[in-house]
C-alpha cells in the first residue's frame, strides 16, 4: 500500500454498492482532530473493468458534479459488469467553495499531480489519486467545464495514444462520448508523461483516460449536462459495463487540434467579436478592450495570431493582460 495518510471509509475490493468518504486529516483552530471528506462510491459486481470517473477538480465546474451525482444513485450493482469508482468533489474544499482552486492551499488538483502523501490537503489527495485510485483502474474520465472565467462547447479531450492498443482504447472512448467536438493533443503521454494532471496520472499508470471540457461559465447547461449523462452511460455500454443500457445513433465528432490562445496585452473592459465555433483568421480583430476608467481613448484591437475556429472563450467582461480569451482550434488533419 503506498504511503497515503488518507483513509477510505470503502471496501474497493468489496462488491455491491458503498458509499462513503475519503478522510484527509486536517488539524485547524476548530477542529484539531478533523478530516477532509472526499465523497467516493463505489459499485461493483463481478469480474470487469474497473473506471475512475471524476468531477470537482477544479470546483468551479459544474456539470460532471451533477452528472456524476446522478449516477451515484441511479446505478445499482445489478445492472453493472466490473467496478465504478467515482469521485464527485475530487477536489473537496474547492468544490465546496466553487471556486478552481483549494481556499485551504491555493492548490489546483489538476496541476499537482503527481502529488506528495506528507504536504497540502491538494498535493495529499492528487498523490491519493496518482498511486492508490489509478493502479486499479483500467480507464478514467475527468470532468471538466471551462469554470467561471470560460466557455466550452462539449469537448472531449484525449491523446493521440502511446501505442496502437491505447489508441484503440481512446478512440472507442471518444466514439462512445460522442461529444460534437474532440481536442486531440498533438504531443505528450505515455508511461513517461511528465504532465501534472490527472491525465498525467493516468498515462504513467497505463490506464486510458479521456477529459471533457463541458460549458463553463460559472453555471450549469441543461443541455450540456444531458449530453454528459448520454455520454457517461454510452461509454460505460462500450466498455461492456452497462450491458442493459441501449444507447442511441451516434451523432458524430469533428477532431480538433488546438493552435493555441488569444490572449489580453490590456486591462479593461472585453468586447468578444466572434462566437463559438466562429472561423478565424491570422491577423484578424477578434475583440477590443475598452478602458472606460479613460474614455477619450480608443479601444484596444485583439489580434488573433492564429487561424482556425473558436473552441472556447472568455466569459466575464473584466480583463487584465494576460488572461486568456479565446482558444482556437483547426480541423485534425
Amino acid at each position: 500500500m503506498p504511503d497515503t495518510m488518507i483513509t477510505s471509509e470503502v471496501d474497493f475490493d468489496a462488491d455491491g454498492k458503498q458509499t462513503g468518504f475519503l478522510r484527509l486529516p486536517h488539524s485547524v483552530h476548530r477542529s484539531a482532530y478533523g478530516w477532509i471528506p472526499i465523497p467516493v462510491v463505489v459499485i461493483k459486481n463481478g469480474v470487469g473493468p474497473t473506471i475512475l470517473l471524476v468531477a470537482g477538480t477544479h470546483g468551479d465546474e459544474y456539470e460532471g458534479q451533477i452528472a456524476l451525482t446522478r449516477l451515484c444513485r441511479e446505478l445499482v450493482p445489478e445492472r453493472i459488469q466490473g467496478r465504478i469508482i467515482i469521485l464527485t468533489m475530487a477536489n473537496y474544499p474547492a468544490a465546496r467553495a466553487g471556486l478552481r482552486t483549494s481556499p485551504i492551499d491555493e492548490g489546483n488538483l489538476n496541476r499537482s499531480f503527481p502529488g506528495d502523501p506528507a504536504s497540502s490537503p491538494t498535493q495529499m489527495i492528487a498523490h491519493y489519486i496518482e498511486e492508490v485510485l489509478l493502479p486499479i483502474c483500467d480507464y478514467a474520465i475527468d470532468l471538466h467545464s471551462g469554470g467561471s472565467s470560460l466557455y466550452y462547447p462539449p469537448t472531449l479531450l484525449r491523446g493521440r495514444g502511446h501505442d496502437p492498443t491505447e489508441t484503440a482504447k481512446l478512440i472507442a472512448l471518444q466514439r462512445a462520448f460522442d461529444l460534437p467536438f474532440a481536442w486531440v493533443f498533438t504531443s505528450g503521454g505515455g508511461p513517461h508523461s511528465t504532465a501534472r494532471t490527472l491525465m498525467g496520472a493516468a498515462n504513467r499508470n497505463g490506464v486510458a483516460c479521456v477529459m471533457a471540457e463541458l460549458g463553463g461559465g460559472g453555471a450549469v447547461s441543461r443541455d450540456i449536462l444531458d449530453l454528459t449523462e448520454r455520454g457517461l452511460r454510452r461509454v460505460l455500454h462500450r466498455l461492456d459495463m452497462l450491458p442493459g443500457h441501449v444507447p442511441d445513433d451516434a451523432r458524430g465528432t469533428r477532431e480538433l487540434n488546438v493552435s493555441g490562445s488569444v490572449y489580453a496585452y490590456d486591462s479593461g473592459l472585453f468586447e468578444s467579436l466572434k462566437g463559438i465555433g466562429d472561423p478565424v483568421g491570422t491577423g484578424e480583430v477578434v475583440g477590443r478592450v475598452h478602458t472606460p476608467d479613460t474614455p477619450w481613448n480608443m479601444p484596444t484591437d485583439v489580434i488573433s495570431p492564429h487561424t482556425g475556429i473558436v473552441l472556447c472563450k472568455r466569459v466575464p467582461g473584466q480583463v487584465e493582460r494576460g488572461d486568456a480569451l479565446f482558444q482556437i482550434a483547426y480541423d485534425a488533419p
